[in-house]
C-alpha cells in the first residue's frame, strides 16, 4: 500500500458511528436504503455507500438490455438521489486498498471522459464495513476471452454487445454480397441462467430488430444463438427437470445447444472447442463462470476463498475481523453442516441485506450478532416472452415444485419489484410500473440506436 505522503488525499471522517457499505448492487443498495432509513435519519449513524459507478441497475435484468428488449435509462437509479431520499450518503470511487488497524479504506481517484480528475485518491475512515461489491466473470485463462468476448459483469458491457448486435444487423443488410459463416452467429459461452436467459431474449429482440426494415435479412436463415456449455447438461446448478424444460423451449426456438463442449479459444471470427470443433462467430459472449473481484485477494489479510471471494463467518463477518463484513455475491459462506456455500444469487443477497439491517442495529445498541440462515425459495428462469420455468419450495409439502409459463413468469417479475419495493416503497414503485406500462405501448419494444 502506498504511503500517504505520496497522493494527496482527502480523510473523510464522521463524529457519529461510521457504516461504509462498498457496493450498489442490489443487496448493498438495499442496506443502505434500509439502514438509512432506521440509522441514518435519527442520527444513531452515519451511513455512506460507496460504488464505482453512479448509477444502479438490477443485475438480473442485464440479458434483458444486451439483448435490447429494456431500455437502460427506465430502470436505473441514481445514488446521490436515493441517498438525498433515504438517510444515507453516496460516495463515488472503486475500492483500492484497506488499512485494518486505523479502520480506513481507500477510494481510488475517478476521472470523466475526457481523462480529467473528478474525485482524488483519497480514504475513508469506518466503524464497521460492510463489503458488497458482487462477482465478475471467470474466463479461466481461456485465450481470445478478453480480446474477444463481452462479459455481461455491468450495465455498459450489455450495452456495449447491444450496440454490436444492433451493428452487425445494420452491417448485414446493407453490405452488397451475401451474408458469410458466423457473420450473424450469437455464440454464448456458458450454459447457466445468465447465458440461458439471453438465448432466449436474443431469439426475439434480433427478430424484432429485423422487422423494422432490414428486410434482406432471414432470420431463421442467417440468424443463429449457439449456447455452449461445458457440462452435461444447460443449468447445472439447478434441477434436472428445469434443465430439461428449459432445454426443450430453447431447441424449439431453434437455440443450437452445445453441452460437454469446453472452450479452449476465443478468436475475432470463431470460438475453438476442445473436440477440435471451430463455430464460427463474430459476436460472442462470455457467461462461463463467476469469481471474487481481484481486489480482495488484496485487503489486508482478509481471507479468501480459491475463487477469490472474502470467507465468512455465519454472522457475515470476515474470518480476520469482526468488524468486516461481507455479503452477496463477494462472500463466501458455507453453513453449519453443509458442504457447499450459499448460491451466488439475487435472493440470498436480499436474504442477507435485510438480516444485517437488524443485526447491525442490534450490534450499534450492543447487543449480540445472531448467525444468518440460508432459505432456499427455489429458482426461475426466464425465457423472455417464451416462457419462464423454474422451482420453488412448497411450504405444505416440504418439496420442490416445478412451474412454468404464466405463474412462473409473474413469480420472476415479482422478483424484480421487490426489490423496487426495499428500495422505494409501493406507492412509487406502483406509478412507475403504470408509467413503464403505459410508455411501453408508444414506443419500439427492441432498442434501435
Amino acid at each position: 500500500m502506498a504511503s500517504e505522503k505520496t497522493h494527496s488525499m482527502i480523510l473523510e471522517k464522521s463524529d457519529l458511528h461510521h457504516i461504509v457499505i462498498v457496493g450498489g448492487g442490489a443487496g448493498g443498495l438495499e442496506l443502505a436504503t434500509q439502514l438509512g432509513h432506521k440509522l441514518g435519519r435519527k442520527k444513531k449513524a452515519q451511513i455512506t455507500l460507496v460504488d464505482r459507478a453512479r448509477t444502479h441497475i438490477w443485475k438480473p435484468l442485464l440479458h434483458e438490455i444486451a439483448a435490447g428488449s429494456m431500455e437502460v435509462d427506465r430502470h436505473e437509479i441514481e445514488y446521490m438521489a436515493q441517498g438525498h431520499w433515504h438517510g444515507f450518503k453516496f460516495r463515488w470511487g472503486e475500492l483500492s486498498g484497506l488499512d485494518r488497524a486505523n479502520k480506513r479504506l481507500r477510494l481510488a481517484a475517478t476521472q470523466d471522459e475526457e481523462g480529467r480528475e473528478v474525485t482524488p485518491d483519497r480514504w475513508i475512515e469506518y466503524d464497521t464495513l460492510v463489503i458488497a461489491i458482487g462477482s465478475t466473470s471467470h474466463d479461466f485463462g481461456t485465450p481470445g476471452v478478453q480480446e474477444n468476448a463481452i462479459m455481461l459483469d455491468t450495465p455498459e458491457q450489455a450495452e456495449r454487445f447491444n450496440r454490436r448486435i444492433l451493428n452487425a444487423c445494420v452491417r448485414a443488410y446493407a453490405q452488397p454480397g451475401p451474408i458469410g459463416p458466423g457473420q450473424l452467429t450469437v455464440a454464448i459461452i456458458g450454459g447457466g441462467a445468465t447465458g440461458t436467459e439471453l438465448s432466449a431474449e436474443l431469439h426475439g429482440s434480433i427478430r424484432g430488430l429485423v422487422a423494422y426494415g432490414l428486410d434482406s435479412i432471414d432470420p431463421e436463415k442467417d440468424i443463429k444463438i449457439t449456447l455452449i456449455e461445458a457440462d452435461d447438461r444447460i443449468l447445472p446448478a439447478l434441477p434436472e427437470r428445469i434443465s430439461k424444460a428449459t432445454t426443450e423451449i430453447l431447441e424449439k426456438l431453434g437455440v443450437e445447444i452445445r453441452t460437454k463442449s469446453f472452450v479452449t479459444e476465443v478468436s475475432k471470427q470463431a470460438v475453438t472447442l476442445a473436440t477440435g470443433d471451430v463455430i464460427p462467430s463474430e459476436l460472442v459472449v462470455w457467461a462461463a463462470g463467476v469469481k471474487g473481484p481481484d481486489i480482495l485477494r488484496q485487503l489486508d489479510g482478509l481471507e479468501s476463498s480459491p475463487s477469490g471471494q472474502l470467507v465468512v463467518r455465519p454472522t457475515l463477518q470476515t474470518t480476520m475481523d469482526d468488524d468486516v463484513f461481507a455479503f452477496g455475491d463477494c462472500c463466501w459462506l458455507v453453513p453449519d453442516g453443509e458442504k457447499d456455500p450459499v448460491p451466488p444469487r439475487a435472493q440470498a443477497a436480499h436474504q442477507q441485506s435485510s438480516h444485517l439491517v437488524k443485526q447491525l442495529g442490534n450490534r450499534l445498541d450492543g447487543q449480540p450478532i445472531t448467525a444468518f440462515k440460508y432459505r432456499d425459495f427455489g429458482s426461475l428462469v426466464s425465457l423472455g416472452h417464451h416462457s419462464t420455468v423454474g422451482s420453488l419450495m412448497g411450504f405444505i409439502t416440504g418439496r420442490k415444485m416445478l412451474i412454468e409459463g404464466f405463474v412462473a413468469k409473474l413469480m420472476y417479475r415479482s422478483l424484480y419489484k421487490m426489490h423496487e419495493w426495499a428500495l422505494h416503497g409501493f406507492w412509487k414503485v406502483f406509478l412507475d410500473t403504470l408509467s413503464r406500462t403505459l410508455t411501453r405501448r408508444t414506443e419500439p419494444h427492441v432498442k434501435l440506436h
